[in-house]
C-alpha cells in the first residue's frame, strides 16, 4: 500500500527544495535544485521562472506515479516580495523581478510626496521604504515606468500564489504575503491602504483568502488538496504558534535577526516605526510585531577582520565557547569597541578600538555587544515581562556565547533553542492540515532545548 504525504515546494532564492511529509509531519523524502538565474530587459540578474516552473511539474508528476507514495495534499512556502504578473490568458508578462534591483530614488520620492508623510506611512503599513524589498512599490514602478505593461496585467500574483496557481490555475491573494513588507496593507483599517486604491492597483489583486484555504481538485486522475501558498517567514513561525500556548517571541537567526511577537495587539507607534520594527502577519490577518537587526552579516564581517588580524583559521570563531573568567574581565571596565560596517548605532565608537592579546577577549567582546544589539530589539516588539519565553532558532542557535549572553541579559525569561531546518516547510505542511499540534511538538520536531542563566560569581 502506498504511504499517504504531504508534498511542500519550499523555494528560496538560492535552493529550490521538495520535502514530503507523512501524517506525523515526519520527513520522508527530499530533492534539491539550483538554477542558474537569468537577466531581466535591463540586464539584472533574476530567478529563471520557466526552469523553475518545469521542475515544479516534472518532480510532481514524476511522484504522482511512484509506487511508494500517494500525494493526498500539495502547498508552497516561498520567498516574499515578489510579484508574478498575468495577462488575461494567464502567460507571465514580465521577469520575476529581483528584490534587490534598485529603482528610481525621484519615483519613490514621488510617491512619499503623494501618500506620506513618510513616517506615518510606514507605521501603518508596518513597511520601511526599501525599494522594490517592498513589493507594493513594484506595481507602483511598473504602472509609473511601463504603462503599456501595467495595462496589460490582469492578476498580479506573490510568488507563493503563482506555484499555486500553477497547479490550480485559480488566483488568489492571502495574509501572510500581503503583510509581508510590501505596504499594501493598512494595519489599523484591515484594509488595503487608501494608496492602492487610488492608484486602481486593487483591480489586479485577486480575492483575499485565508492562508489555511485549499482547493479540491482532480490532478491528473488523481484527488488532491492543493493550498494557496505561505510567505517563509510566516510559514516557520507557524509550528510555534500551533504547539505552544503561552505567548513567546521567536528570533529567527541567520544573516538577518528577526525578533517576532505574534502576541501584540497594539499598533506600531512611531517610536517604534523609527527605531526600525515592522509587521509581519499571521495566517489569520493578525499582525506579527518585528525588528530586525542584520546580525549574521555583520558577525561574518568582523569575524573576518578579527581572523586575519591575530593570526588564526578563518574558521576558528565557530570553537570558542564562553569563558565566564574572560566575560568578567571584559564587563568589569566595559566600553563600546566595534564600529558597525552594517548599520549604525548610537554607542558604537568613530572607529574600532580594542586591546586584547588574544582573539579570545576580541570574540567575547564583539558577542557582548552584539547580543546587547539584539536584546535591544527583543525589548522593542515585546513586553519581557509579560512574555516570559524565548525561542530561537537558525545559524545563531549553535553559538555557544550568544545563546549563553542572551540567556544572561534575559534573565526572565525562559530561553530554549530549535533546530528548525524544516521550518518554512513544515509550517506549509501544518497550514493546509488539520492535525492538531500538541505541546511536545517541537521536542519531538524541532530537537528543543532549554537553557539557564549562567551563574554570576
Amino acid at each position: 500500500m502506498k504511504q499517504k504525504v504531504t508534498a511542500i515546494f519550499d523555494i528560496g532564492k538560492t535552493n529550490k527544495k521538495f520535502f514530503l511529509f507523512d501524517k506525523k509531519f515526519k520527513e520522508v523524502y527530499r530533492e534539491y535544485a539550483s538554477f542558474d538565474e537569468i537577466k531581466d530587459e535591463d540586464g539584472y540578474p533574476t530567478e529563471n521562472l520557466a526552469a523553475l516552473q518545469t521542475w515544479l511539474k516534472e518532480i510532481f508528476n514524476r511522484i504522482l506515479k511512484s509506487e511508494q507514495y500517494a500525494i493526498k495534499a500539495i502547498n508552497f512556502s516561498t520567498y516574499g516580495a515578489s510579484f508574478v504578473h498575468l495577462d488575461e490568458n494567464g502567460d507571465v508578462l514580465t521577469p520575476l523581478y529581483n528584490y534587490t534591483k534598485e529603482i528610481d530614488e525621484d519615483l519613490v520620492a514621488d510617491f512619499y510626496e503623494k501618500y506620506g508623510p513618510e513616517l506615518e506611512f510606514t507605521r501603518s503599513t508596518g513597511s520601511p521604504k526599501s525599494g522594490l524589498l517592498n513589493s507594493g512599490m513594484q506595481l507602483y514602478w511598473i504602472k509609473k515606468t511601463k504603462p503599456e505593461i501595467f495595462s496589460k496585467i490582469r492578476y498580479s500574483l506573490h510568488l507563493p500564489q503563482y506555484l499555486s496557481f500553477i497547479f490550480t490555475g485559480i488566483p488568489f491573494s492571502e495574509y501572510t504575503s500581503i503583510g509581508c513588507h510590501t505596504s499594501l496593507w493598512n494595519y489599523e483599517t484591515k484594509d488595503y491602504h487608501n494608496w492602492v486604491y487610488k492608484e486602481g492597483i486593487h483591480k489586479i489583486l485577486p480575492p483575499i483568502v485565508s492562508t489555511e484555504t485549499s482547493v479540491n481538485m482532480n490532478y491528473n486522475g488523481n484527488r488532491i488538496k492543493i493550498g494557496v501558498g505561505i510567505h517563509d517567514s510566516s510559514s516557520a513561525l507557524l509550528p510555534y504558534v500551533r504547539s505552544v500556548k503561552k505567548p513567546f517571541v521567536l528570533v529567527s537567526t541567520g544573516t538577518w535577526s528577526i525578533a517576532l511577537n505574534p502576541f501584540s495587539d497594539s499598533a506600531l507607534t512611531k517610536e517604534e516605526t523609527t527605531l526600525g520594527c515592522i509587521n509581519y502577519m499571521r495566517i489569520n490577518g493578525k499582525p506579527v510585531k518585528s525588528s530586525r537587526l542584520f546580525l549574521g552579516n555583520e558577525y561574518k564581517i568582523q569575524a573576518k577582520i578579527m581572523s586575519e588580524r591575530f593570526n588564526v583559521d578563518k574558521d576558528y570563531h565557530k570553537t570558542v565557547q564562553f569563558d565566564y573568567t574572560v566575560y568578567s574581565e571584559i564587563i568589569k571596565d566595559f566600553t563600546y569597541a566595534f564600529k558597525w560596517e552594517s548599520f549604525t548605532d548610537k554607542n558604537m565608537p568613530t572607529k574600532t578600538t580594542y586591546s586584547y592579546a588574544t582573539f579570545e577577549h576580541a570574540y567575547h567582546h564583539l558577542m557582548i555587544e552584539l547580543v546587547k544589539l539584539q536584546v535591544q530589539g527583543i525589548k522593542r516588539i515585546a513586553n519581557t515581562q509579560d512574555i516570559d519565553r524565548l525561542y530561537v532558532d537558525g545559524g545563531f542557535s549553535d553559538n555557544d556565547l550568544y545563546i549563553k549572553l542572551l540567556s544572561h541579559y534575559l534573565r526572565g525569561m525562559k530561553l530554549r533553542t530549535t533546530k528548525a531546518s524544516l521550518g518554512s516547510a513544515l509550517g506549509a505542511a501544518i497550514s493546509i492540515s488539520d492535525t492538531k499540534l500538541n505541546s511536545k511538538f517541537l521536542k519531538k520536531n524541532y530537537s528543543l532545548k532549554k537553557h539557564v542563566p549562567f551563574i554570576i560569581k
